[in-house]
């Protein structure tokens, strides 16, 4: 039997007996919901033969719009956040459950689904838990308050007399659970915000570490991601990518694809150029000839990248103010100490393991499209410009990808899907990205330069800081408008690309936390010849390096320990207490400034790096520690470990915070040490893993988190904290033990000052 075709909780048999109703009849009247997240997120998509975009249950003010509960007992979430492989599917769950004093085996969820939850827009900016969190907790209270309303009317009682454990409401020997209260309804009262919350004191899951089962899934080699996903019937799709970005179709070799055994379409329009097949392999080989034989007229891309953080300079527009306290210009020219330094940051990729999928179906004059888009909504919109078809007629179903922290290609498949289903109507197309596709087409984080000015007075204080920020944009996500996917921009009746703007990702964390009487940081707009938008941090990556190597610059200036620099410029307690903790956790035995020292019994050098931000100045607060060997006969380092503490305020998911703060230190090193996307005038170069080289599993450092929760305080974001402070301690330990400042990622080998060790 296929895997895809049954969920956990209801088969075929379900299926067959509500197809056809509304969403909202099928909720109510089932006896188990269909869910598709626990065991595939997909498996939902069979319900409803003759879905017709009916409204998503409540309006998003009342309780049903984010929990739901069944004949049963069993309480469904409903968010409309994608689950990423940051945890957030368990972390809400957890929420909803603590409020409503259920175990996590009685609590189901829904993900990112245009038919079933609310537009919560994308899953961005470490921002889940503050959203979409906060807005199941307080519906759970308010279902909570007026579930004890209904007991205690049904036992004659009032509700503090009443007490909850796991959905069984009791008033001394009598019992009645939450089911049997509702009765196959639904709790349609609006959600208040006034219903009063558990206090932290009593909570039993929300802080601990809940196992996530999607990550035994994995583990086990299970059918997880949309890669993964087949549906019958279904049909394969490559698209040809055109070689380099503008490049325009001269011509094909039409009648030899279609020769090819198993194809039975190719799509041309204008630049955009698909073949169809029943079988992917055949599919691959009618790719391998269209990429053979196809003729482009290609523009040259320009700058290449001996010039481009010149070109950066030389063409940045647009200057903006982000921020201004006081004279800088007059503090730096008082200064008793100056200096200034530049840092540059390269493309990067987000270099997804499984490349960029979707399927899609254009059924009855409805198009379904299962996407690990990051907003499904907003993915909505789009496909409704591109097919000028109307969004009711769309439906958009979250589905894990192998990857993705950011804007990948995840949307531009989709868009891709799209336009095929509309060729092969009736059958489920499935389009699947190739590595070369992924590598080359996808959006990139965007190079930057960033120049750091800075003084110190008399007494070895920082007494003026200035930043100039040169960056593209990081946000071209799609909205709305066909021209964001790269299919539209290639078919014959293309739509324009509109920039999404430089926006807060620019200049995201180039505010030091730090207090400095006088500060101004400077933004100016650089429209490069990649494709870029968001990667996980945006902005922030580059700004914490340069913002946090040059305050171990001056820190050295000042003659002063790199963290005993930063805490005398700290006024806020709790980054001060993140720093302490590190320090007291994972030990700081800085002998002399600047100074590494040899590993005893070794030929080697080690060194240690420290940096700290708090992530956009209003999430999690995080430092981290780099400890680096470097072999001076081989010339080459490594990093042996990074330690971090965090604080993300209320913890929901203690594993959670730990594991996302580690893999992210783990994903800033491969950046840092060795990522960097390669080009030429003819297209992207670094279209293979050999190419575009990552951490393999052998080079990882060990990790450690130590996690600072503050249960009564609010949560917040916590996923992307760890990334510039790890780019920074990393540069900051090679200082250290080398006495080489490293100012432009990737932090090769060969850009340390061998001389300096002979």
């Amino acid at each position: 039997m296929n895997a895809f075709q049954e969920s956990e909780i209801g088969g075929e048999s379900e299926m067959a007996k509500f197809a056809g109703t509304s969403r909202r009849e099928f909720l109510r009247n089932s006896g188990r919901l269909l869910i598709g997240f626990q065991m595939l997120p997909f498996v939902c998509a069979a319900m409803d033969d003759k879905f017709t975009a009916h409204p998503v249950a409540g309006n998003g003010k009342s309780i049903d719009s984010w929990l739901q509960f069944d004949s049963e007992g069993i309480l469904t979430v409903i968010t409309g956040k994608m689950e990423l492989g940051q945890g957030i599917r368990t972390a809400l769950m957890q929420m909803a459950a603590e409020e409503l004093n259920l175990q996590m085996d009685r609590v189901r969820i829904i993900v990112a689904d245009t038919a079933q939850t609310q537009d919560e827009r994308y899953t961005a900016g470490s921002g889940s838990i503050e959203g979409s969190g906060n807005s199941i907790r307080q519906a759970a209270a308010e279902a909570r308050r007026a579930l004890l309303k209904l007991a205690a009317d049904h036992f004659n009682a009032v509700p503090e007399k009443l007490t909850v454990e796991n959905g069984l409401i009791q008033y001394g020997a009598k019992s009645i659970a939450y089911q049997d209260l509702i009765k196959g309804k639904q709790l349609e009262m609006d959600v208040t915000g006034n219903a009063p919350l558990k206090q932290h004191t009593e909570y039993k899951l929300v802080g601990k570490g809940v196992a996530r089962t999607d990550i035994a899934q994995m583990a086990a080699a299970q059918p997880y991601y949309i890669q993964d996903m087949r549906l019958p019937g279904m049909v394969h799709v490559r698209v040809l990518r055109p070689p380099v970005y503008g490049a325009k179709l001269v011509s094909l070799p039409r009648d030899e694809v279609l020769k090819l055994p198993g194809v039975s379409q190719l799509v041309v329009n204008g630049s955009f150029v698909a073949v169809v097949a029943a079988d992917e392999y055949q599919c691959i080989k009618a790719l391998r000839l269209l990429r053979e034989k196809a003729q482009w007229s290609s523009p040259a891309l320009s700058p290449l990248p001996a010039g481009l953080y010149d070109d950066i300079l030389q063409k940045g527009t647009g200057t903006e103010t982000v921020e201004e306290k006081s004279d800088v210009d007059k503090g730096l020219s008082g200064a008793s100490v100056k200096l200034e330094a530049v840092y540059k940051r390269p493309y990067h990729i987000h270099g997804s393991i499984g490349p960029s999928c979707a399927i899609a179906e254009w059924k009855d004059g409805l198009l379904t499209i299962w996407s690990h888009s990051q907003g499904v909504y907003p993915l909505r919109r789009t496909i409704s410009d591109l097919l000028n078809l109307p969004e009711g007629k769309i439906r958009i179903i979250g589905v894990p990808g192998s990857g993705c922290y950011g804007h990948n290609g995840a949307d531009d498949v989709a868009g891709d899907a799209a336009l095929m289903a509309m060729q092969v109507p009736g059958k489920p197309v499935r389009v699947q990205w190739m590595r070369e596709d992924e590598h080359q087409w996808e959006p990139y984080g965007s190079a930057m330069v960033l120049r750091i000015k800075g003084g110190l007075d008399a007494e070895r204080r920082v007494t003026a800081w200035q930043t100039e920020i040169w960056s593209d944009t990081h946000s071209t996500r799609p909205g709305g408008n066909a021209g964001h996917l790269l299919a539209g921009r290639d078919l014959e009746k293309s739509f324009s690309f509109k920039s999404g703007g430089f926006s807060g990702g620019s200049h995201r964390n180039s505010v030091p936390l730090y207090d400095f009487s006088a500060q101004k940081i400077i933004l100016h707009n650089y429209k490069g010849p990649l494709r870029t938008s968001a990667l996980r941090s945006l902005g922030a990556y580059a700004n914490i390096f340069a913002l946090e190597s040059f305050m171990d610059e001056l820190a050295f200036k000042a003659g002063k320990d790199p963290v005993a620099f930063r805490l005398a410029h700290l006024k806020d307690q709790r980054a001060k207490a993140v720093v302490a903790l590190l320090v007291e956790k994972a030990g700081w035995r800085r002998d002399e400034v600047g100074k590494g020292g040899w590993r005893k019994g070794s030929k080697e050098l080690s060194g240690e790096g420290f940096a700290f931000a708090q992530y956009k100045n209003n999430a999690a607060y995080c430092a981290v520690r780099a400890e680096v060997l470097i072999d001076p006969v081989k010339k080459t380092y490594k990093v042996t470990k990074l330690s971090s503490a965090i604080d993300a305020g209320q913890t929901i998911n203690s594993t959670g915070v730990i594991n996302q703060t580690a893999g992210g230190m783990i994903q800033a090193a491969s950046w840092t040490m060795m990522e960097e996307v390669v080009y030429d005038q003819k297209g992207i170069v670094s279209t293979s893993w050999d190419k575009y080289p990552i951490l393999r599993f052998a080079e990882v450092p060990h990790t450690e988190v130590f996690l600072l929760d503050r249960p009564e305080l609010e949560p917040m974001g916590a996923g992307e904290a760890a990334q510039g402070p790890t780019a920074a301690a990393i540069a900051n330990a090679i200082f250290h033990a080398t006495g080489s400042r490293l100012r432009e990622i990737p932090l090769l080998p060969e850009k340390i000052d061998w001389k300096k060790l002979s």
